[in-house]
């Protein structure tokens, strides 16, 4: 696959299982774009006699194998439905079992750093079963697509020789997206969880004085002009994108994609709030970005949403500039996206209201972070 047409981020289904567990055991994997759910490539094989549980290790390190071959710069998310799987690999439990040990360092070793380790329900893992089962009845599992399996791999660049690829001579120009969280709100001041679904309060006078210099900085720093505004449809950030789009000319593209997480019972509470109601809830959060506030949405499912919500972009304005007026949450995700930094760096960043954030899109797929957390001055 071209560098053109190989997709920035894909998902890799996995299961295993054994028939007697341990008795005749074959594994399932495929490679699925995450932008069109085109399933890349997959395979089915039988290991012989072994467990359930190294029957789904082979799958998912056949799923890495797969993944590095069809898409060797792409991100990876890993969903599966073996808890101990994921929990392993993610690094929360300890891998203890002598069998485990060496499939759990083969796939540490096959998988990218800030590669995203999600379970999912048995009812969400029904392919990657499905190509398992077709292994352990004889039936050919075909490969997808229709390329030989033969054709000579490429060695995957090393993290350093990727990000030097930035450097040399680009043919394209980059996507330009500059990120605007919203200005201050009643809940900024007072430090309240404020996410969808939520009160969404509008801004302040404070907030809106903070939109009007962002606009100012926007039109006297980007002379040869931005190319639109999009917004996540929460009130603030229309607010703020409202002032933006009147200084620079523009039309305001609402996006749903773009919208801040879902803080559920959470929203409108302070932190110390939180941590009296919700005690073990909070530290549940706070220990895996895979755990959502009760009735909300997990970090993890927010980066899922906002990959799609990028890579939307992406399509529709290649080479532009763009200003996304959002939320912290978002913006935090990106920049940990294009650092390939760890979920729980989230935690480590500060956003204040109405700073810009700025991140270049290449068409090779590669990206840069060239500004964070600029605060324009109010006049």
């Amino acid at each position: 696959m071209s560098g053109a047409d190989s997709p920035r981020h894909v998902i890799i289904e996995a299961d295993g299982g054994s028939r007697g567990n341990p008795g005749p055991a074959a594994y399932g994997s495929l490679v699925r774009d995450a932008a069109t759910g085109e399933v890349l490539a997959q395979a089915g094989v039988t290991i012989g006699v072994a467990t359930n549980n190294v029957a789904e290790y082979s799958g998912l390190i056949a799923g890495l194998e797969l993944a590095r071959e069809y898409a060797p710069d792409a991100s990876i998310e890993v969903r599966m439905d073996s808890k101990l799987v994921i929990e392993q690999m993610a690094g929360r439990w300890k891998v203890k079992h002598p069998d485990m040990i060496p499939l759990a360092r083969k796939a540490q070793s096959l998988a990218p750093f800030g590669t995203e380790w999600t379970w999912v329900p048995r009812a969400q893992n029904a392919a990657a079963d499905a190509l398992a089962n077709m292994a352990l009845d004889g039936k050919p599992v075909p490969l997808k697509p229709a390329e030989s399996p033969a054709a000579p791999v490429v060695a995957e660049a090393s993290d350093l020789q990727k990000a030097l690829r930035g450097w040399g001579a680009q043919t394209e120009p980059p996507t330009q997206l500059i990120f605007l969280r919203h200005g201050e709100t009643p809940h900024t001041v007072e430090k309240r969880f404020s996410g969808a679904g939520g009160d969404d309060p509008a801004l302040s006078e404070t907030g809106v004085a903070q939109a009007r210099a962002a606009a100012q900085y926007l039109a006297t720093q980007y002379p040869d002009g931005v190319d639109a505004i999009v917004a996540s449809p929460m009130l603030r950030t229309r607010q703020t994108a409202d002032v933006v789009a009147e200084q620079l000319g523009l039309d305001v593209d609402v996006r749903d994609g773009w919208v801040e997480c879902s803080f559920g019972d959470w929203d409108g509470h302070t932190f110390a709030e939180i941590q009296e109601k919700w005690p073990e809830a909070l530290n549940a959060w706070m220990e895996s970005t895979a755990v959502a506030p009760p009735g909300g949405e997990s970090f993890d499912a927010c980066a899922r949403r906002a990959r799609s919500a990028r890579d939307a972009l992406l399509t529709s304005y290649p080479g532009k500039t763009v200003v996304v007026v959002t939320h912290v949450t978002p913006i935090k995700l990106m920049v940990r996206g294009v650092l390939q930094a760890p979920m729980a760096s989230m935690f480590r960043m500060e956003l204040k209201p109405a700073t810009l954030t700025e991140i270049h899109w290449y068409a090779d797929g590669l990206a840069s972070l060239k500004s964070f957390n600029i605060q324009p001055s109010l006049v």
